[in-house]
């Protein structure tokens, strides 16, 4: 059995918005007087609230109705993600890491949760947990829950640039196949994880997947953009550090919350539909094992803007938490493996290759040359978990065939019109002015890259 997450909208009306919201501030100041009593306990040198069962009996202390319409157990959820976050930060700068912080920030709105029992889910209406004393808050659903309500384990209200979401938690049993047809734990796949390939997979039956994530890079490029525009838009009207902003600035905020909110929506799509993908692959060919490379090492090391940008909006290591779950519930096992150095040896000769400008790897020494994500995910399948960054006495064994498959066709820009209305009407790019009479139309150019090559200018809307 593994646990499953849905998010889904809630329709609600004014009346239903101002107690949901009212929940969650309820839970801010929960967080706030944990964060409070610690600071006091602080200056009189004496050891902090930390674990959960102490944090629950200085709540039962305050008595009831101290936090409005929110109940116990949502005053409790709270309490255990403070214990959660103390103890995480704890282990992290236990093993030296010393970037990690306790948690003694105040926040506005935190997230509850009501575990099963508490609450009443009834098609697309949903019984929320209120205090005793106070009337039943119910609210739709803007979708059908994706698992049997006998599975359902938990609720968690939660807001996301300015809308409201309900996350439901299910139990859900691991996929059972028939005999002779599921993953067979003998047929092992290598997967490369990067940035212009979300997922590149070799299989063991000289097959090979590569899944495009052009159209998550375009997203992600484009709404920086759009949110640069924006800002420079608005920066004369801004208001200045500790002044109060206009009712037009405080709207400006909130259109800027709902589209970050629905910049990250678009991403997290692309990203499951990758990973779908990939274990829909994986399913047809059997395949038992995945070692996944792990390049989580490359967030230490120290660049400049640029790096962090691309970093930050590669989401590694929710890649690999995505890939890893649906494997999981697919019946396939991961392992994370070192993936140092796998695009850049070349697998024939297995010496040092230069760093291509594109995606073919060639090689100076044995003139082998092939896609570098495909190389890198073969040689990722032939490494042990745990072991060192260099594999022997196993042959590299290339694929055959290669299926290639985008992720976020959902995107503006990647279906058929090929157009971002994100992207100026007059293009993005400023063409220059060519020597000559004024009225000759230019029927053609040479790329200076590709030699021999004639790109036709076209005009809009021509194909």
């Amino acid at each position: 059995m593994v646990h499953r997450t849905a998010r889904v909208g809630l329709r609600v009306t004014s009346g239903q918005r101002r107690r949901c919201f009212g929940l969650l501030r309820s839970a801010g100041d929960v967080w706030a007087c944990v964060l409070e009593v610690n600071a006091w306990r602080r200056r009189r040198q004496n050891a902090p609230l930390t674990g959960y069962q102490e944090l629950c009996r200085e709540l039962s202390a305050s008595g009831p109705g101290t936090f409005a319409e929110l109940d116990t157990r949502g005053a409790r959820s709270v309490l255990r993600r403070f214990s959660d976050a103390w103890f995480a930060a704890a282990k992290r700068r236990k093993t030296g890491d010393v970037s990690a912080r306790f948690p003694r920030r105040r926040r506005g709105l935190v997230p509850v949760r009501w575990y099963h029992g508490t609450f009443t889910l009834d098609g697309r209406r949903v019984r929320i947990p209120t205090a005793r004393g106070t009337r039943p808050l119910w609210v739709r659903l803007a979708r059908e829950v994706p698992y049997p309500v006998e599975q359902v384990r938990s609720i968690t209200l939660l807001c996301e640039g300015g809308r409201l979401f309900l996350d439901v938690t299910a139990e859900v049993p691991i996929t059972v196949y028939p005999p002779g047809v599921g993953p067979d734990p003998g047929r092992v796949a290598g997967v490369d994880v990067g940035i212009i390939h979300p997922f590149a997979v070799v299989g063991p039956g000289g097959e090979a997947l590569l899944v495009s994530g052009r159209a998550i890079r375009a997203e992600h490029r484009m709404h920086l953009a759009d949110s640069k525009a924006r800002r420079r838009a608005v920066a004369r009207r801004a208001p200045k550090p500790g002044q109060r902003g206009s009712r037009r600035w405080r709207k400006y905020r909130a259109r800027v919350r709902r589209v970050e909110g629905r910049h990250r929506r678009r991403v997290r799509q692309a990203q499951h539909e990758a990973a779908r993908t990939v274990i829909g692959w994986a399913v047809n060919q059997r395949v038992g094992v995945l070692k996944v490379g792990d390049s989580r090492g490359v967030l230490d090391l120290p660049a400049g803007r640029r790096h962090n940008l691309r970093l930050r909006q590669w989401q590694i290591g929710r890649l690999l938490q995505i890939l890893t779950d649906k494997a999981t519930l697919a019946g396939i096992t991961v392992h994370l493996v070192d993936e140092r150095g796998t695009s850049s040896t070349c697998p024939t000769c297995a010496r040092r290759v230069p760093k291509p400008r594109g995606r073919t790897l060639t090689c100076p020494h044995c003139q082998f040359s092939g896609h570098r994500d495909v190389v890198a995910a073969a040689s990722i399948a032939t490494r042990t978990p745990g072991g060192g960054p260099t594999t022997t006495g196993t042959q590299v064994v290339l694929p055959g065939v290669v299926t290639h498959r985008r992720a976020g066709r959902h995107l503006p820009g990647a279906g058929r019109s090929r157009r971002d209305p994100r992207r100026p009407p007059g293009g993005a790019k400023v063409r220059m002015a060519r020597c000559g009479p004024p009225h000759q139309p230019v029927v053609g150019s040479r790329s200076p890259n590709q030699r021999g090559s004639t790109t036709t200018h076209r005009t809009a809307g021509e194909r």
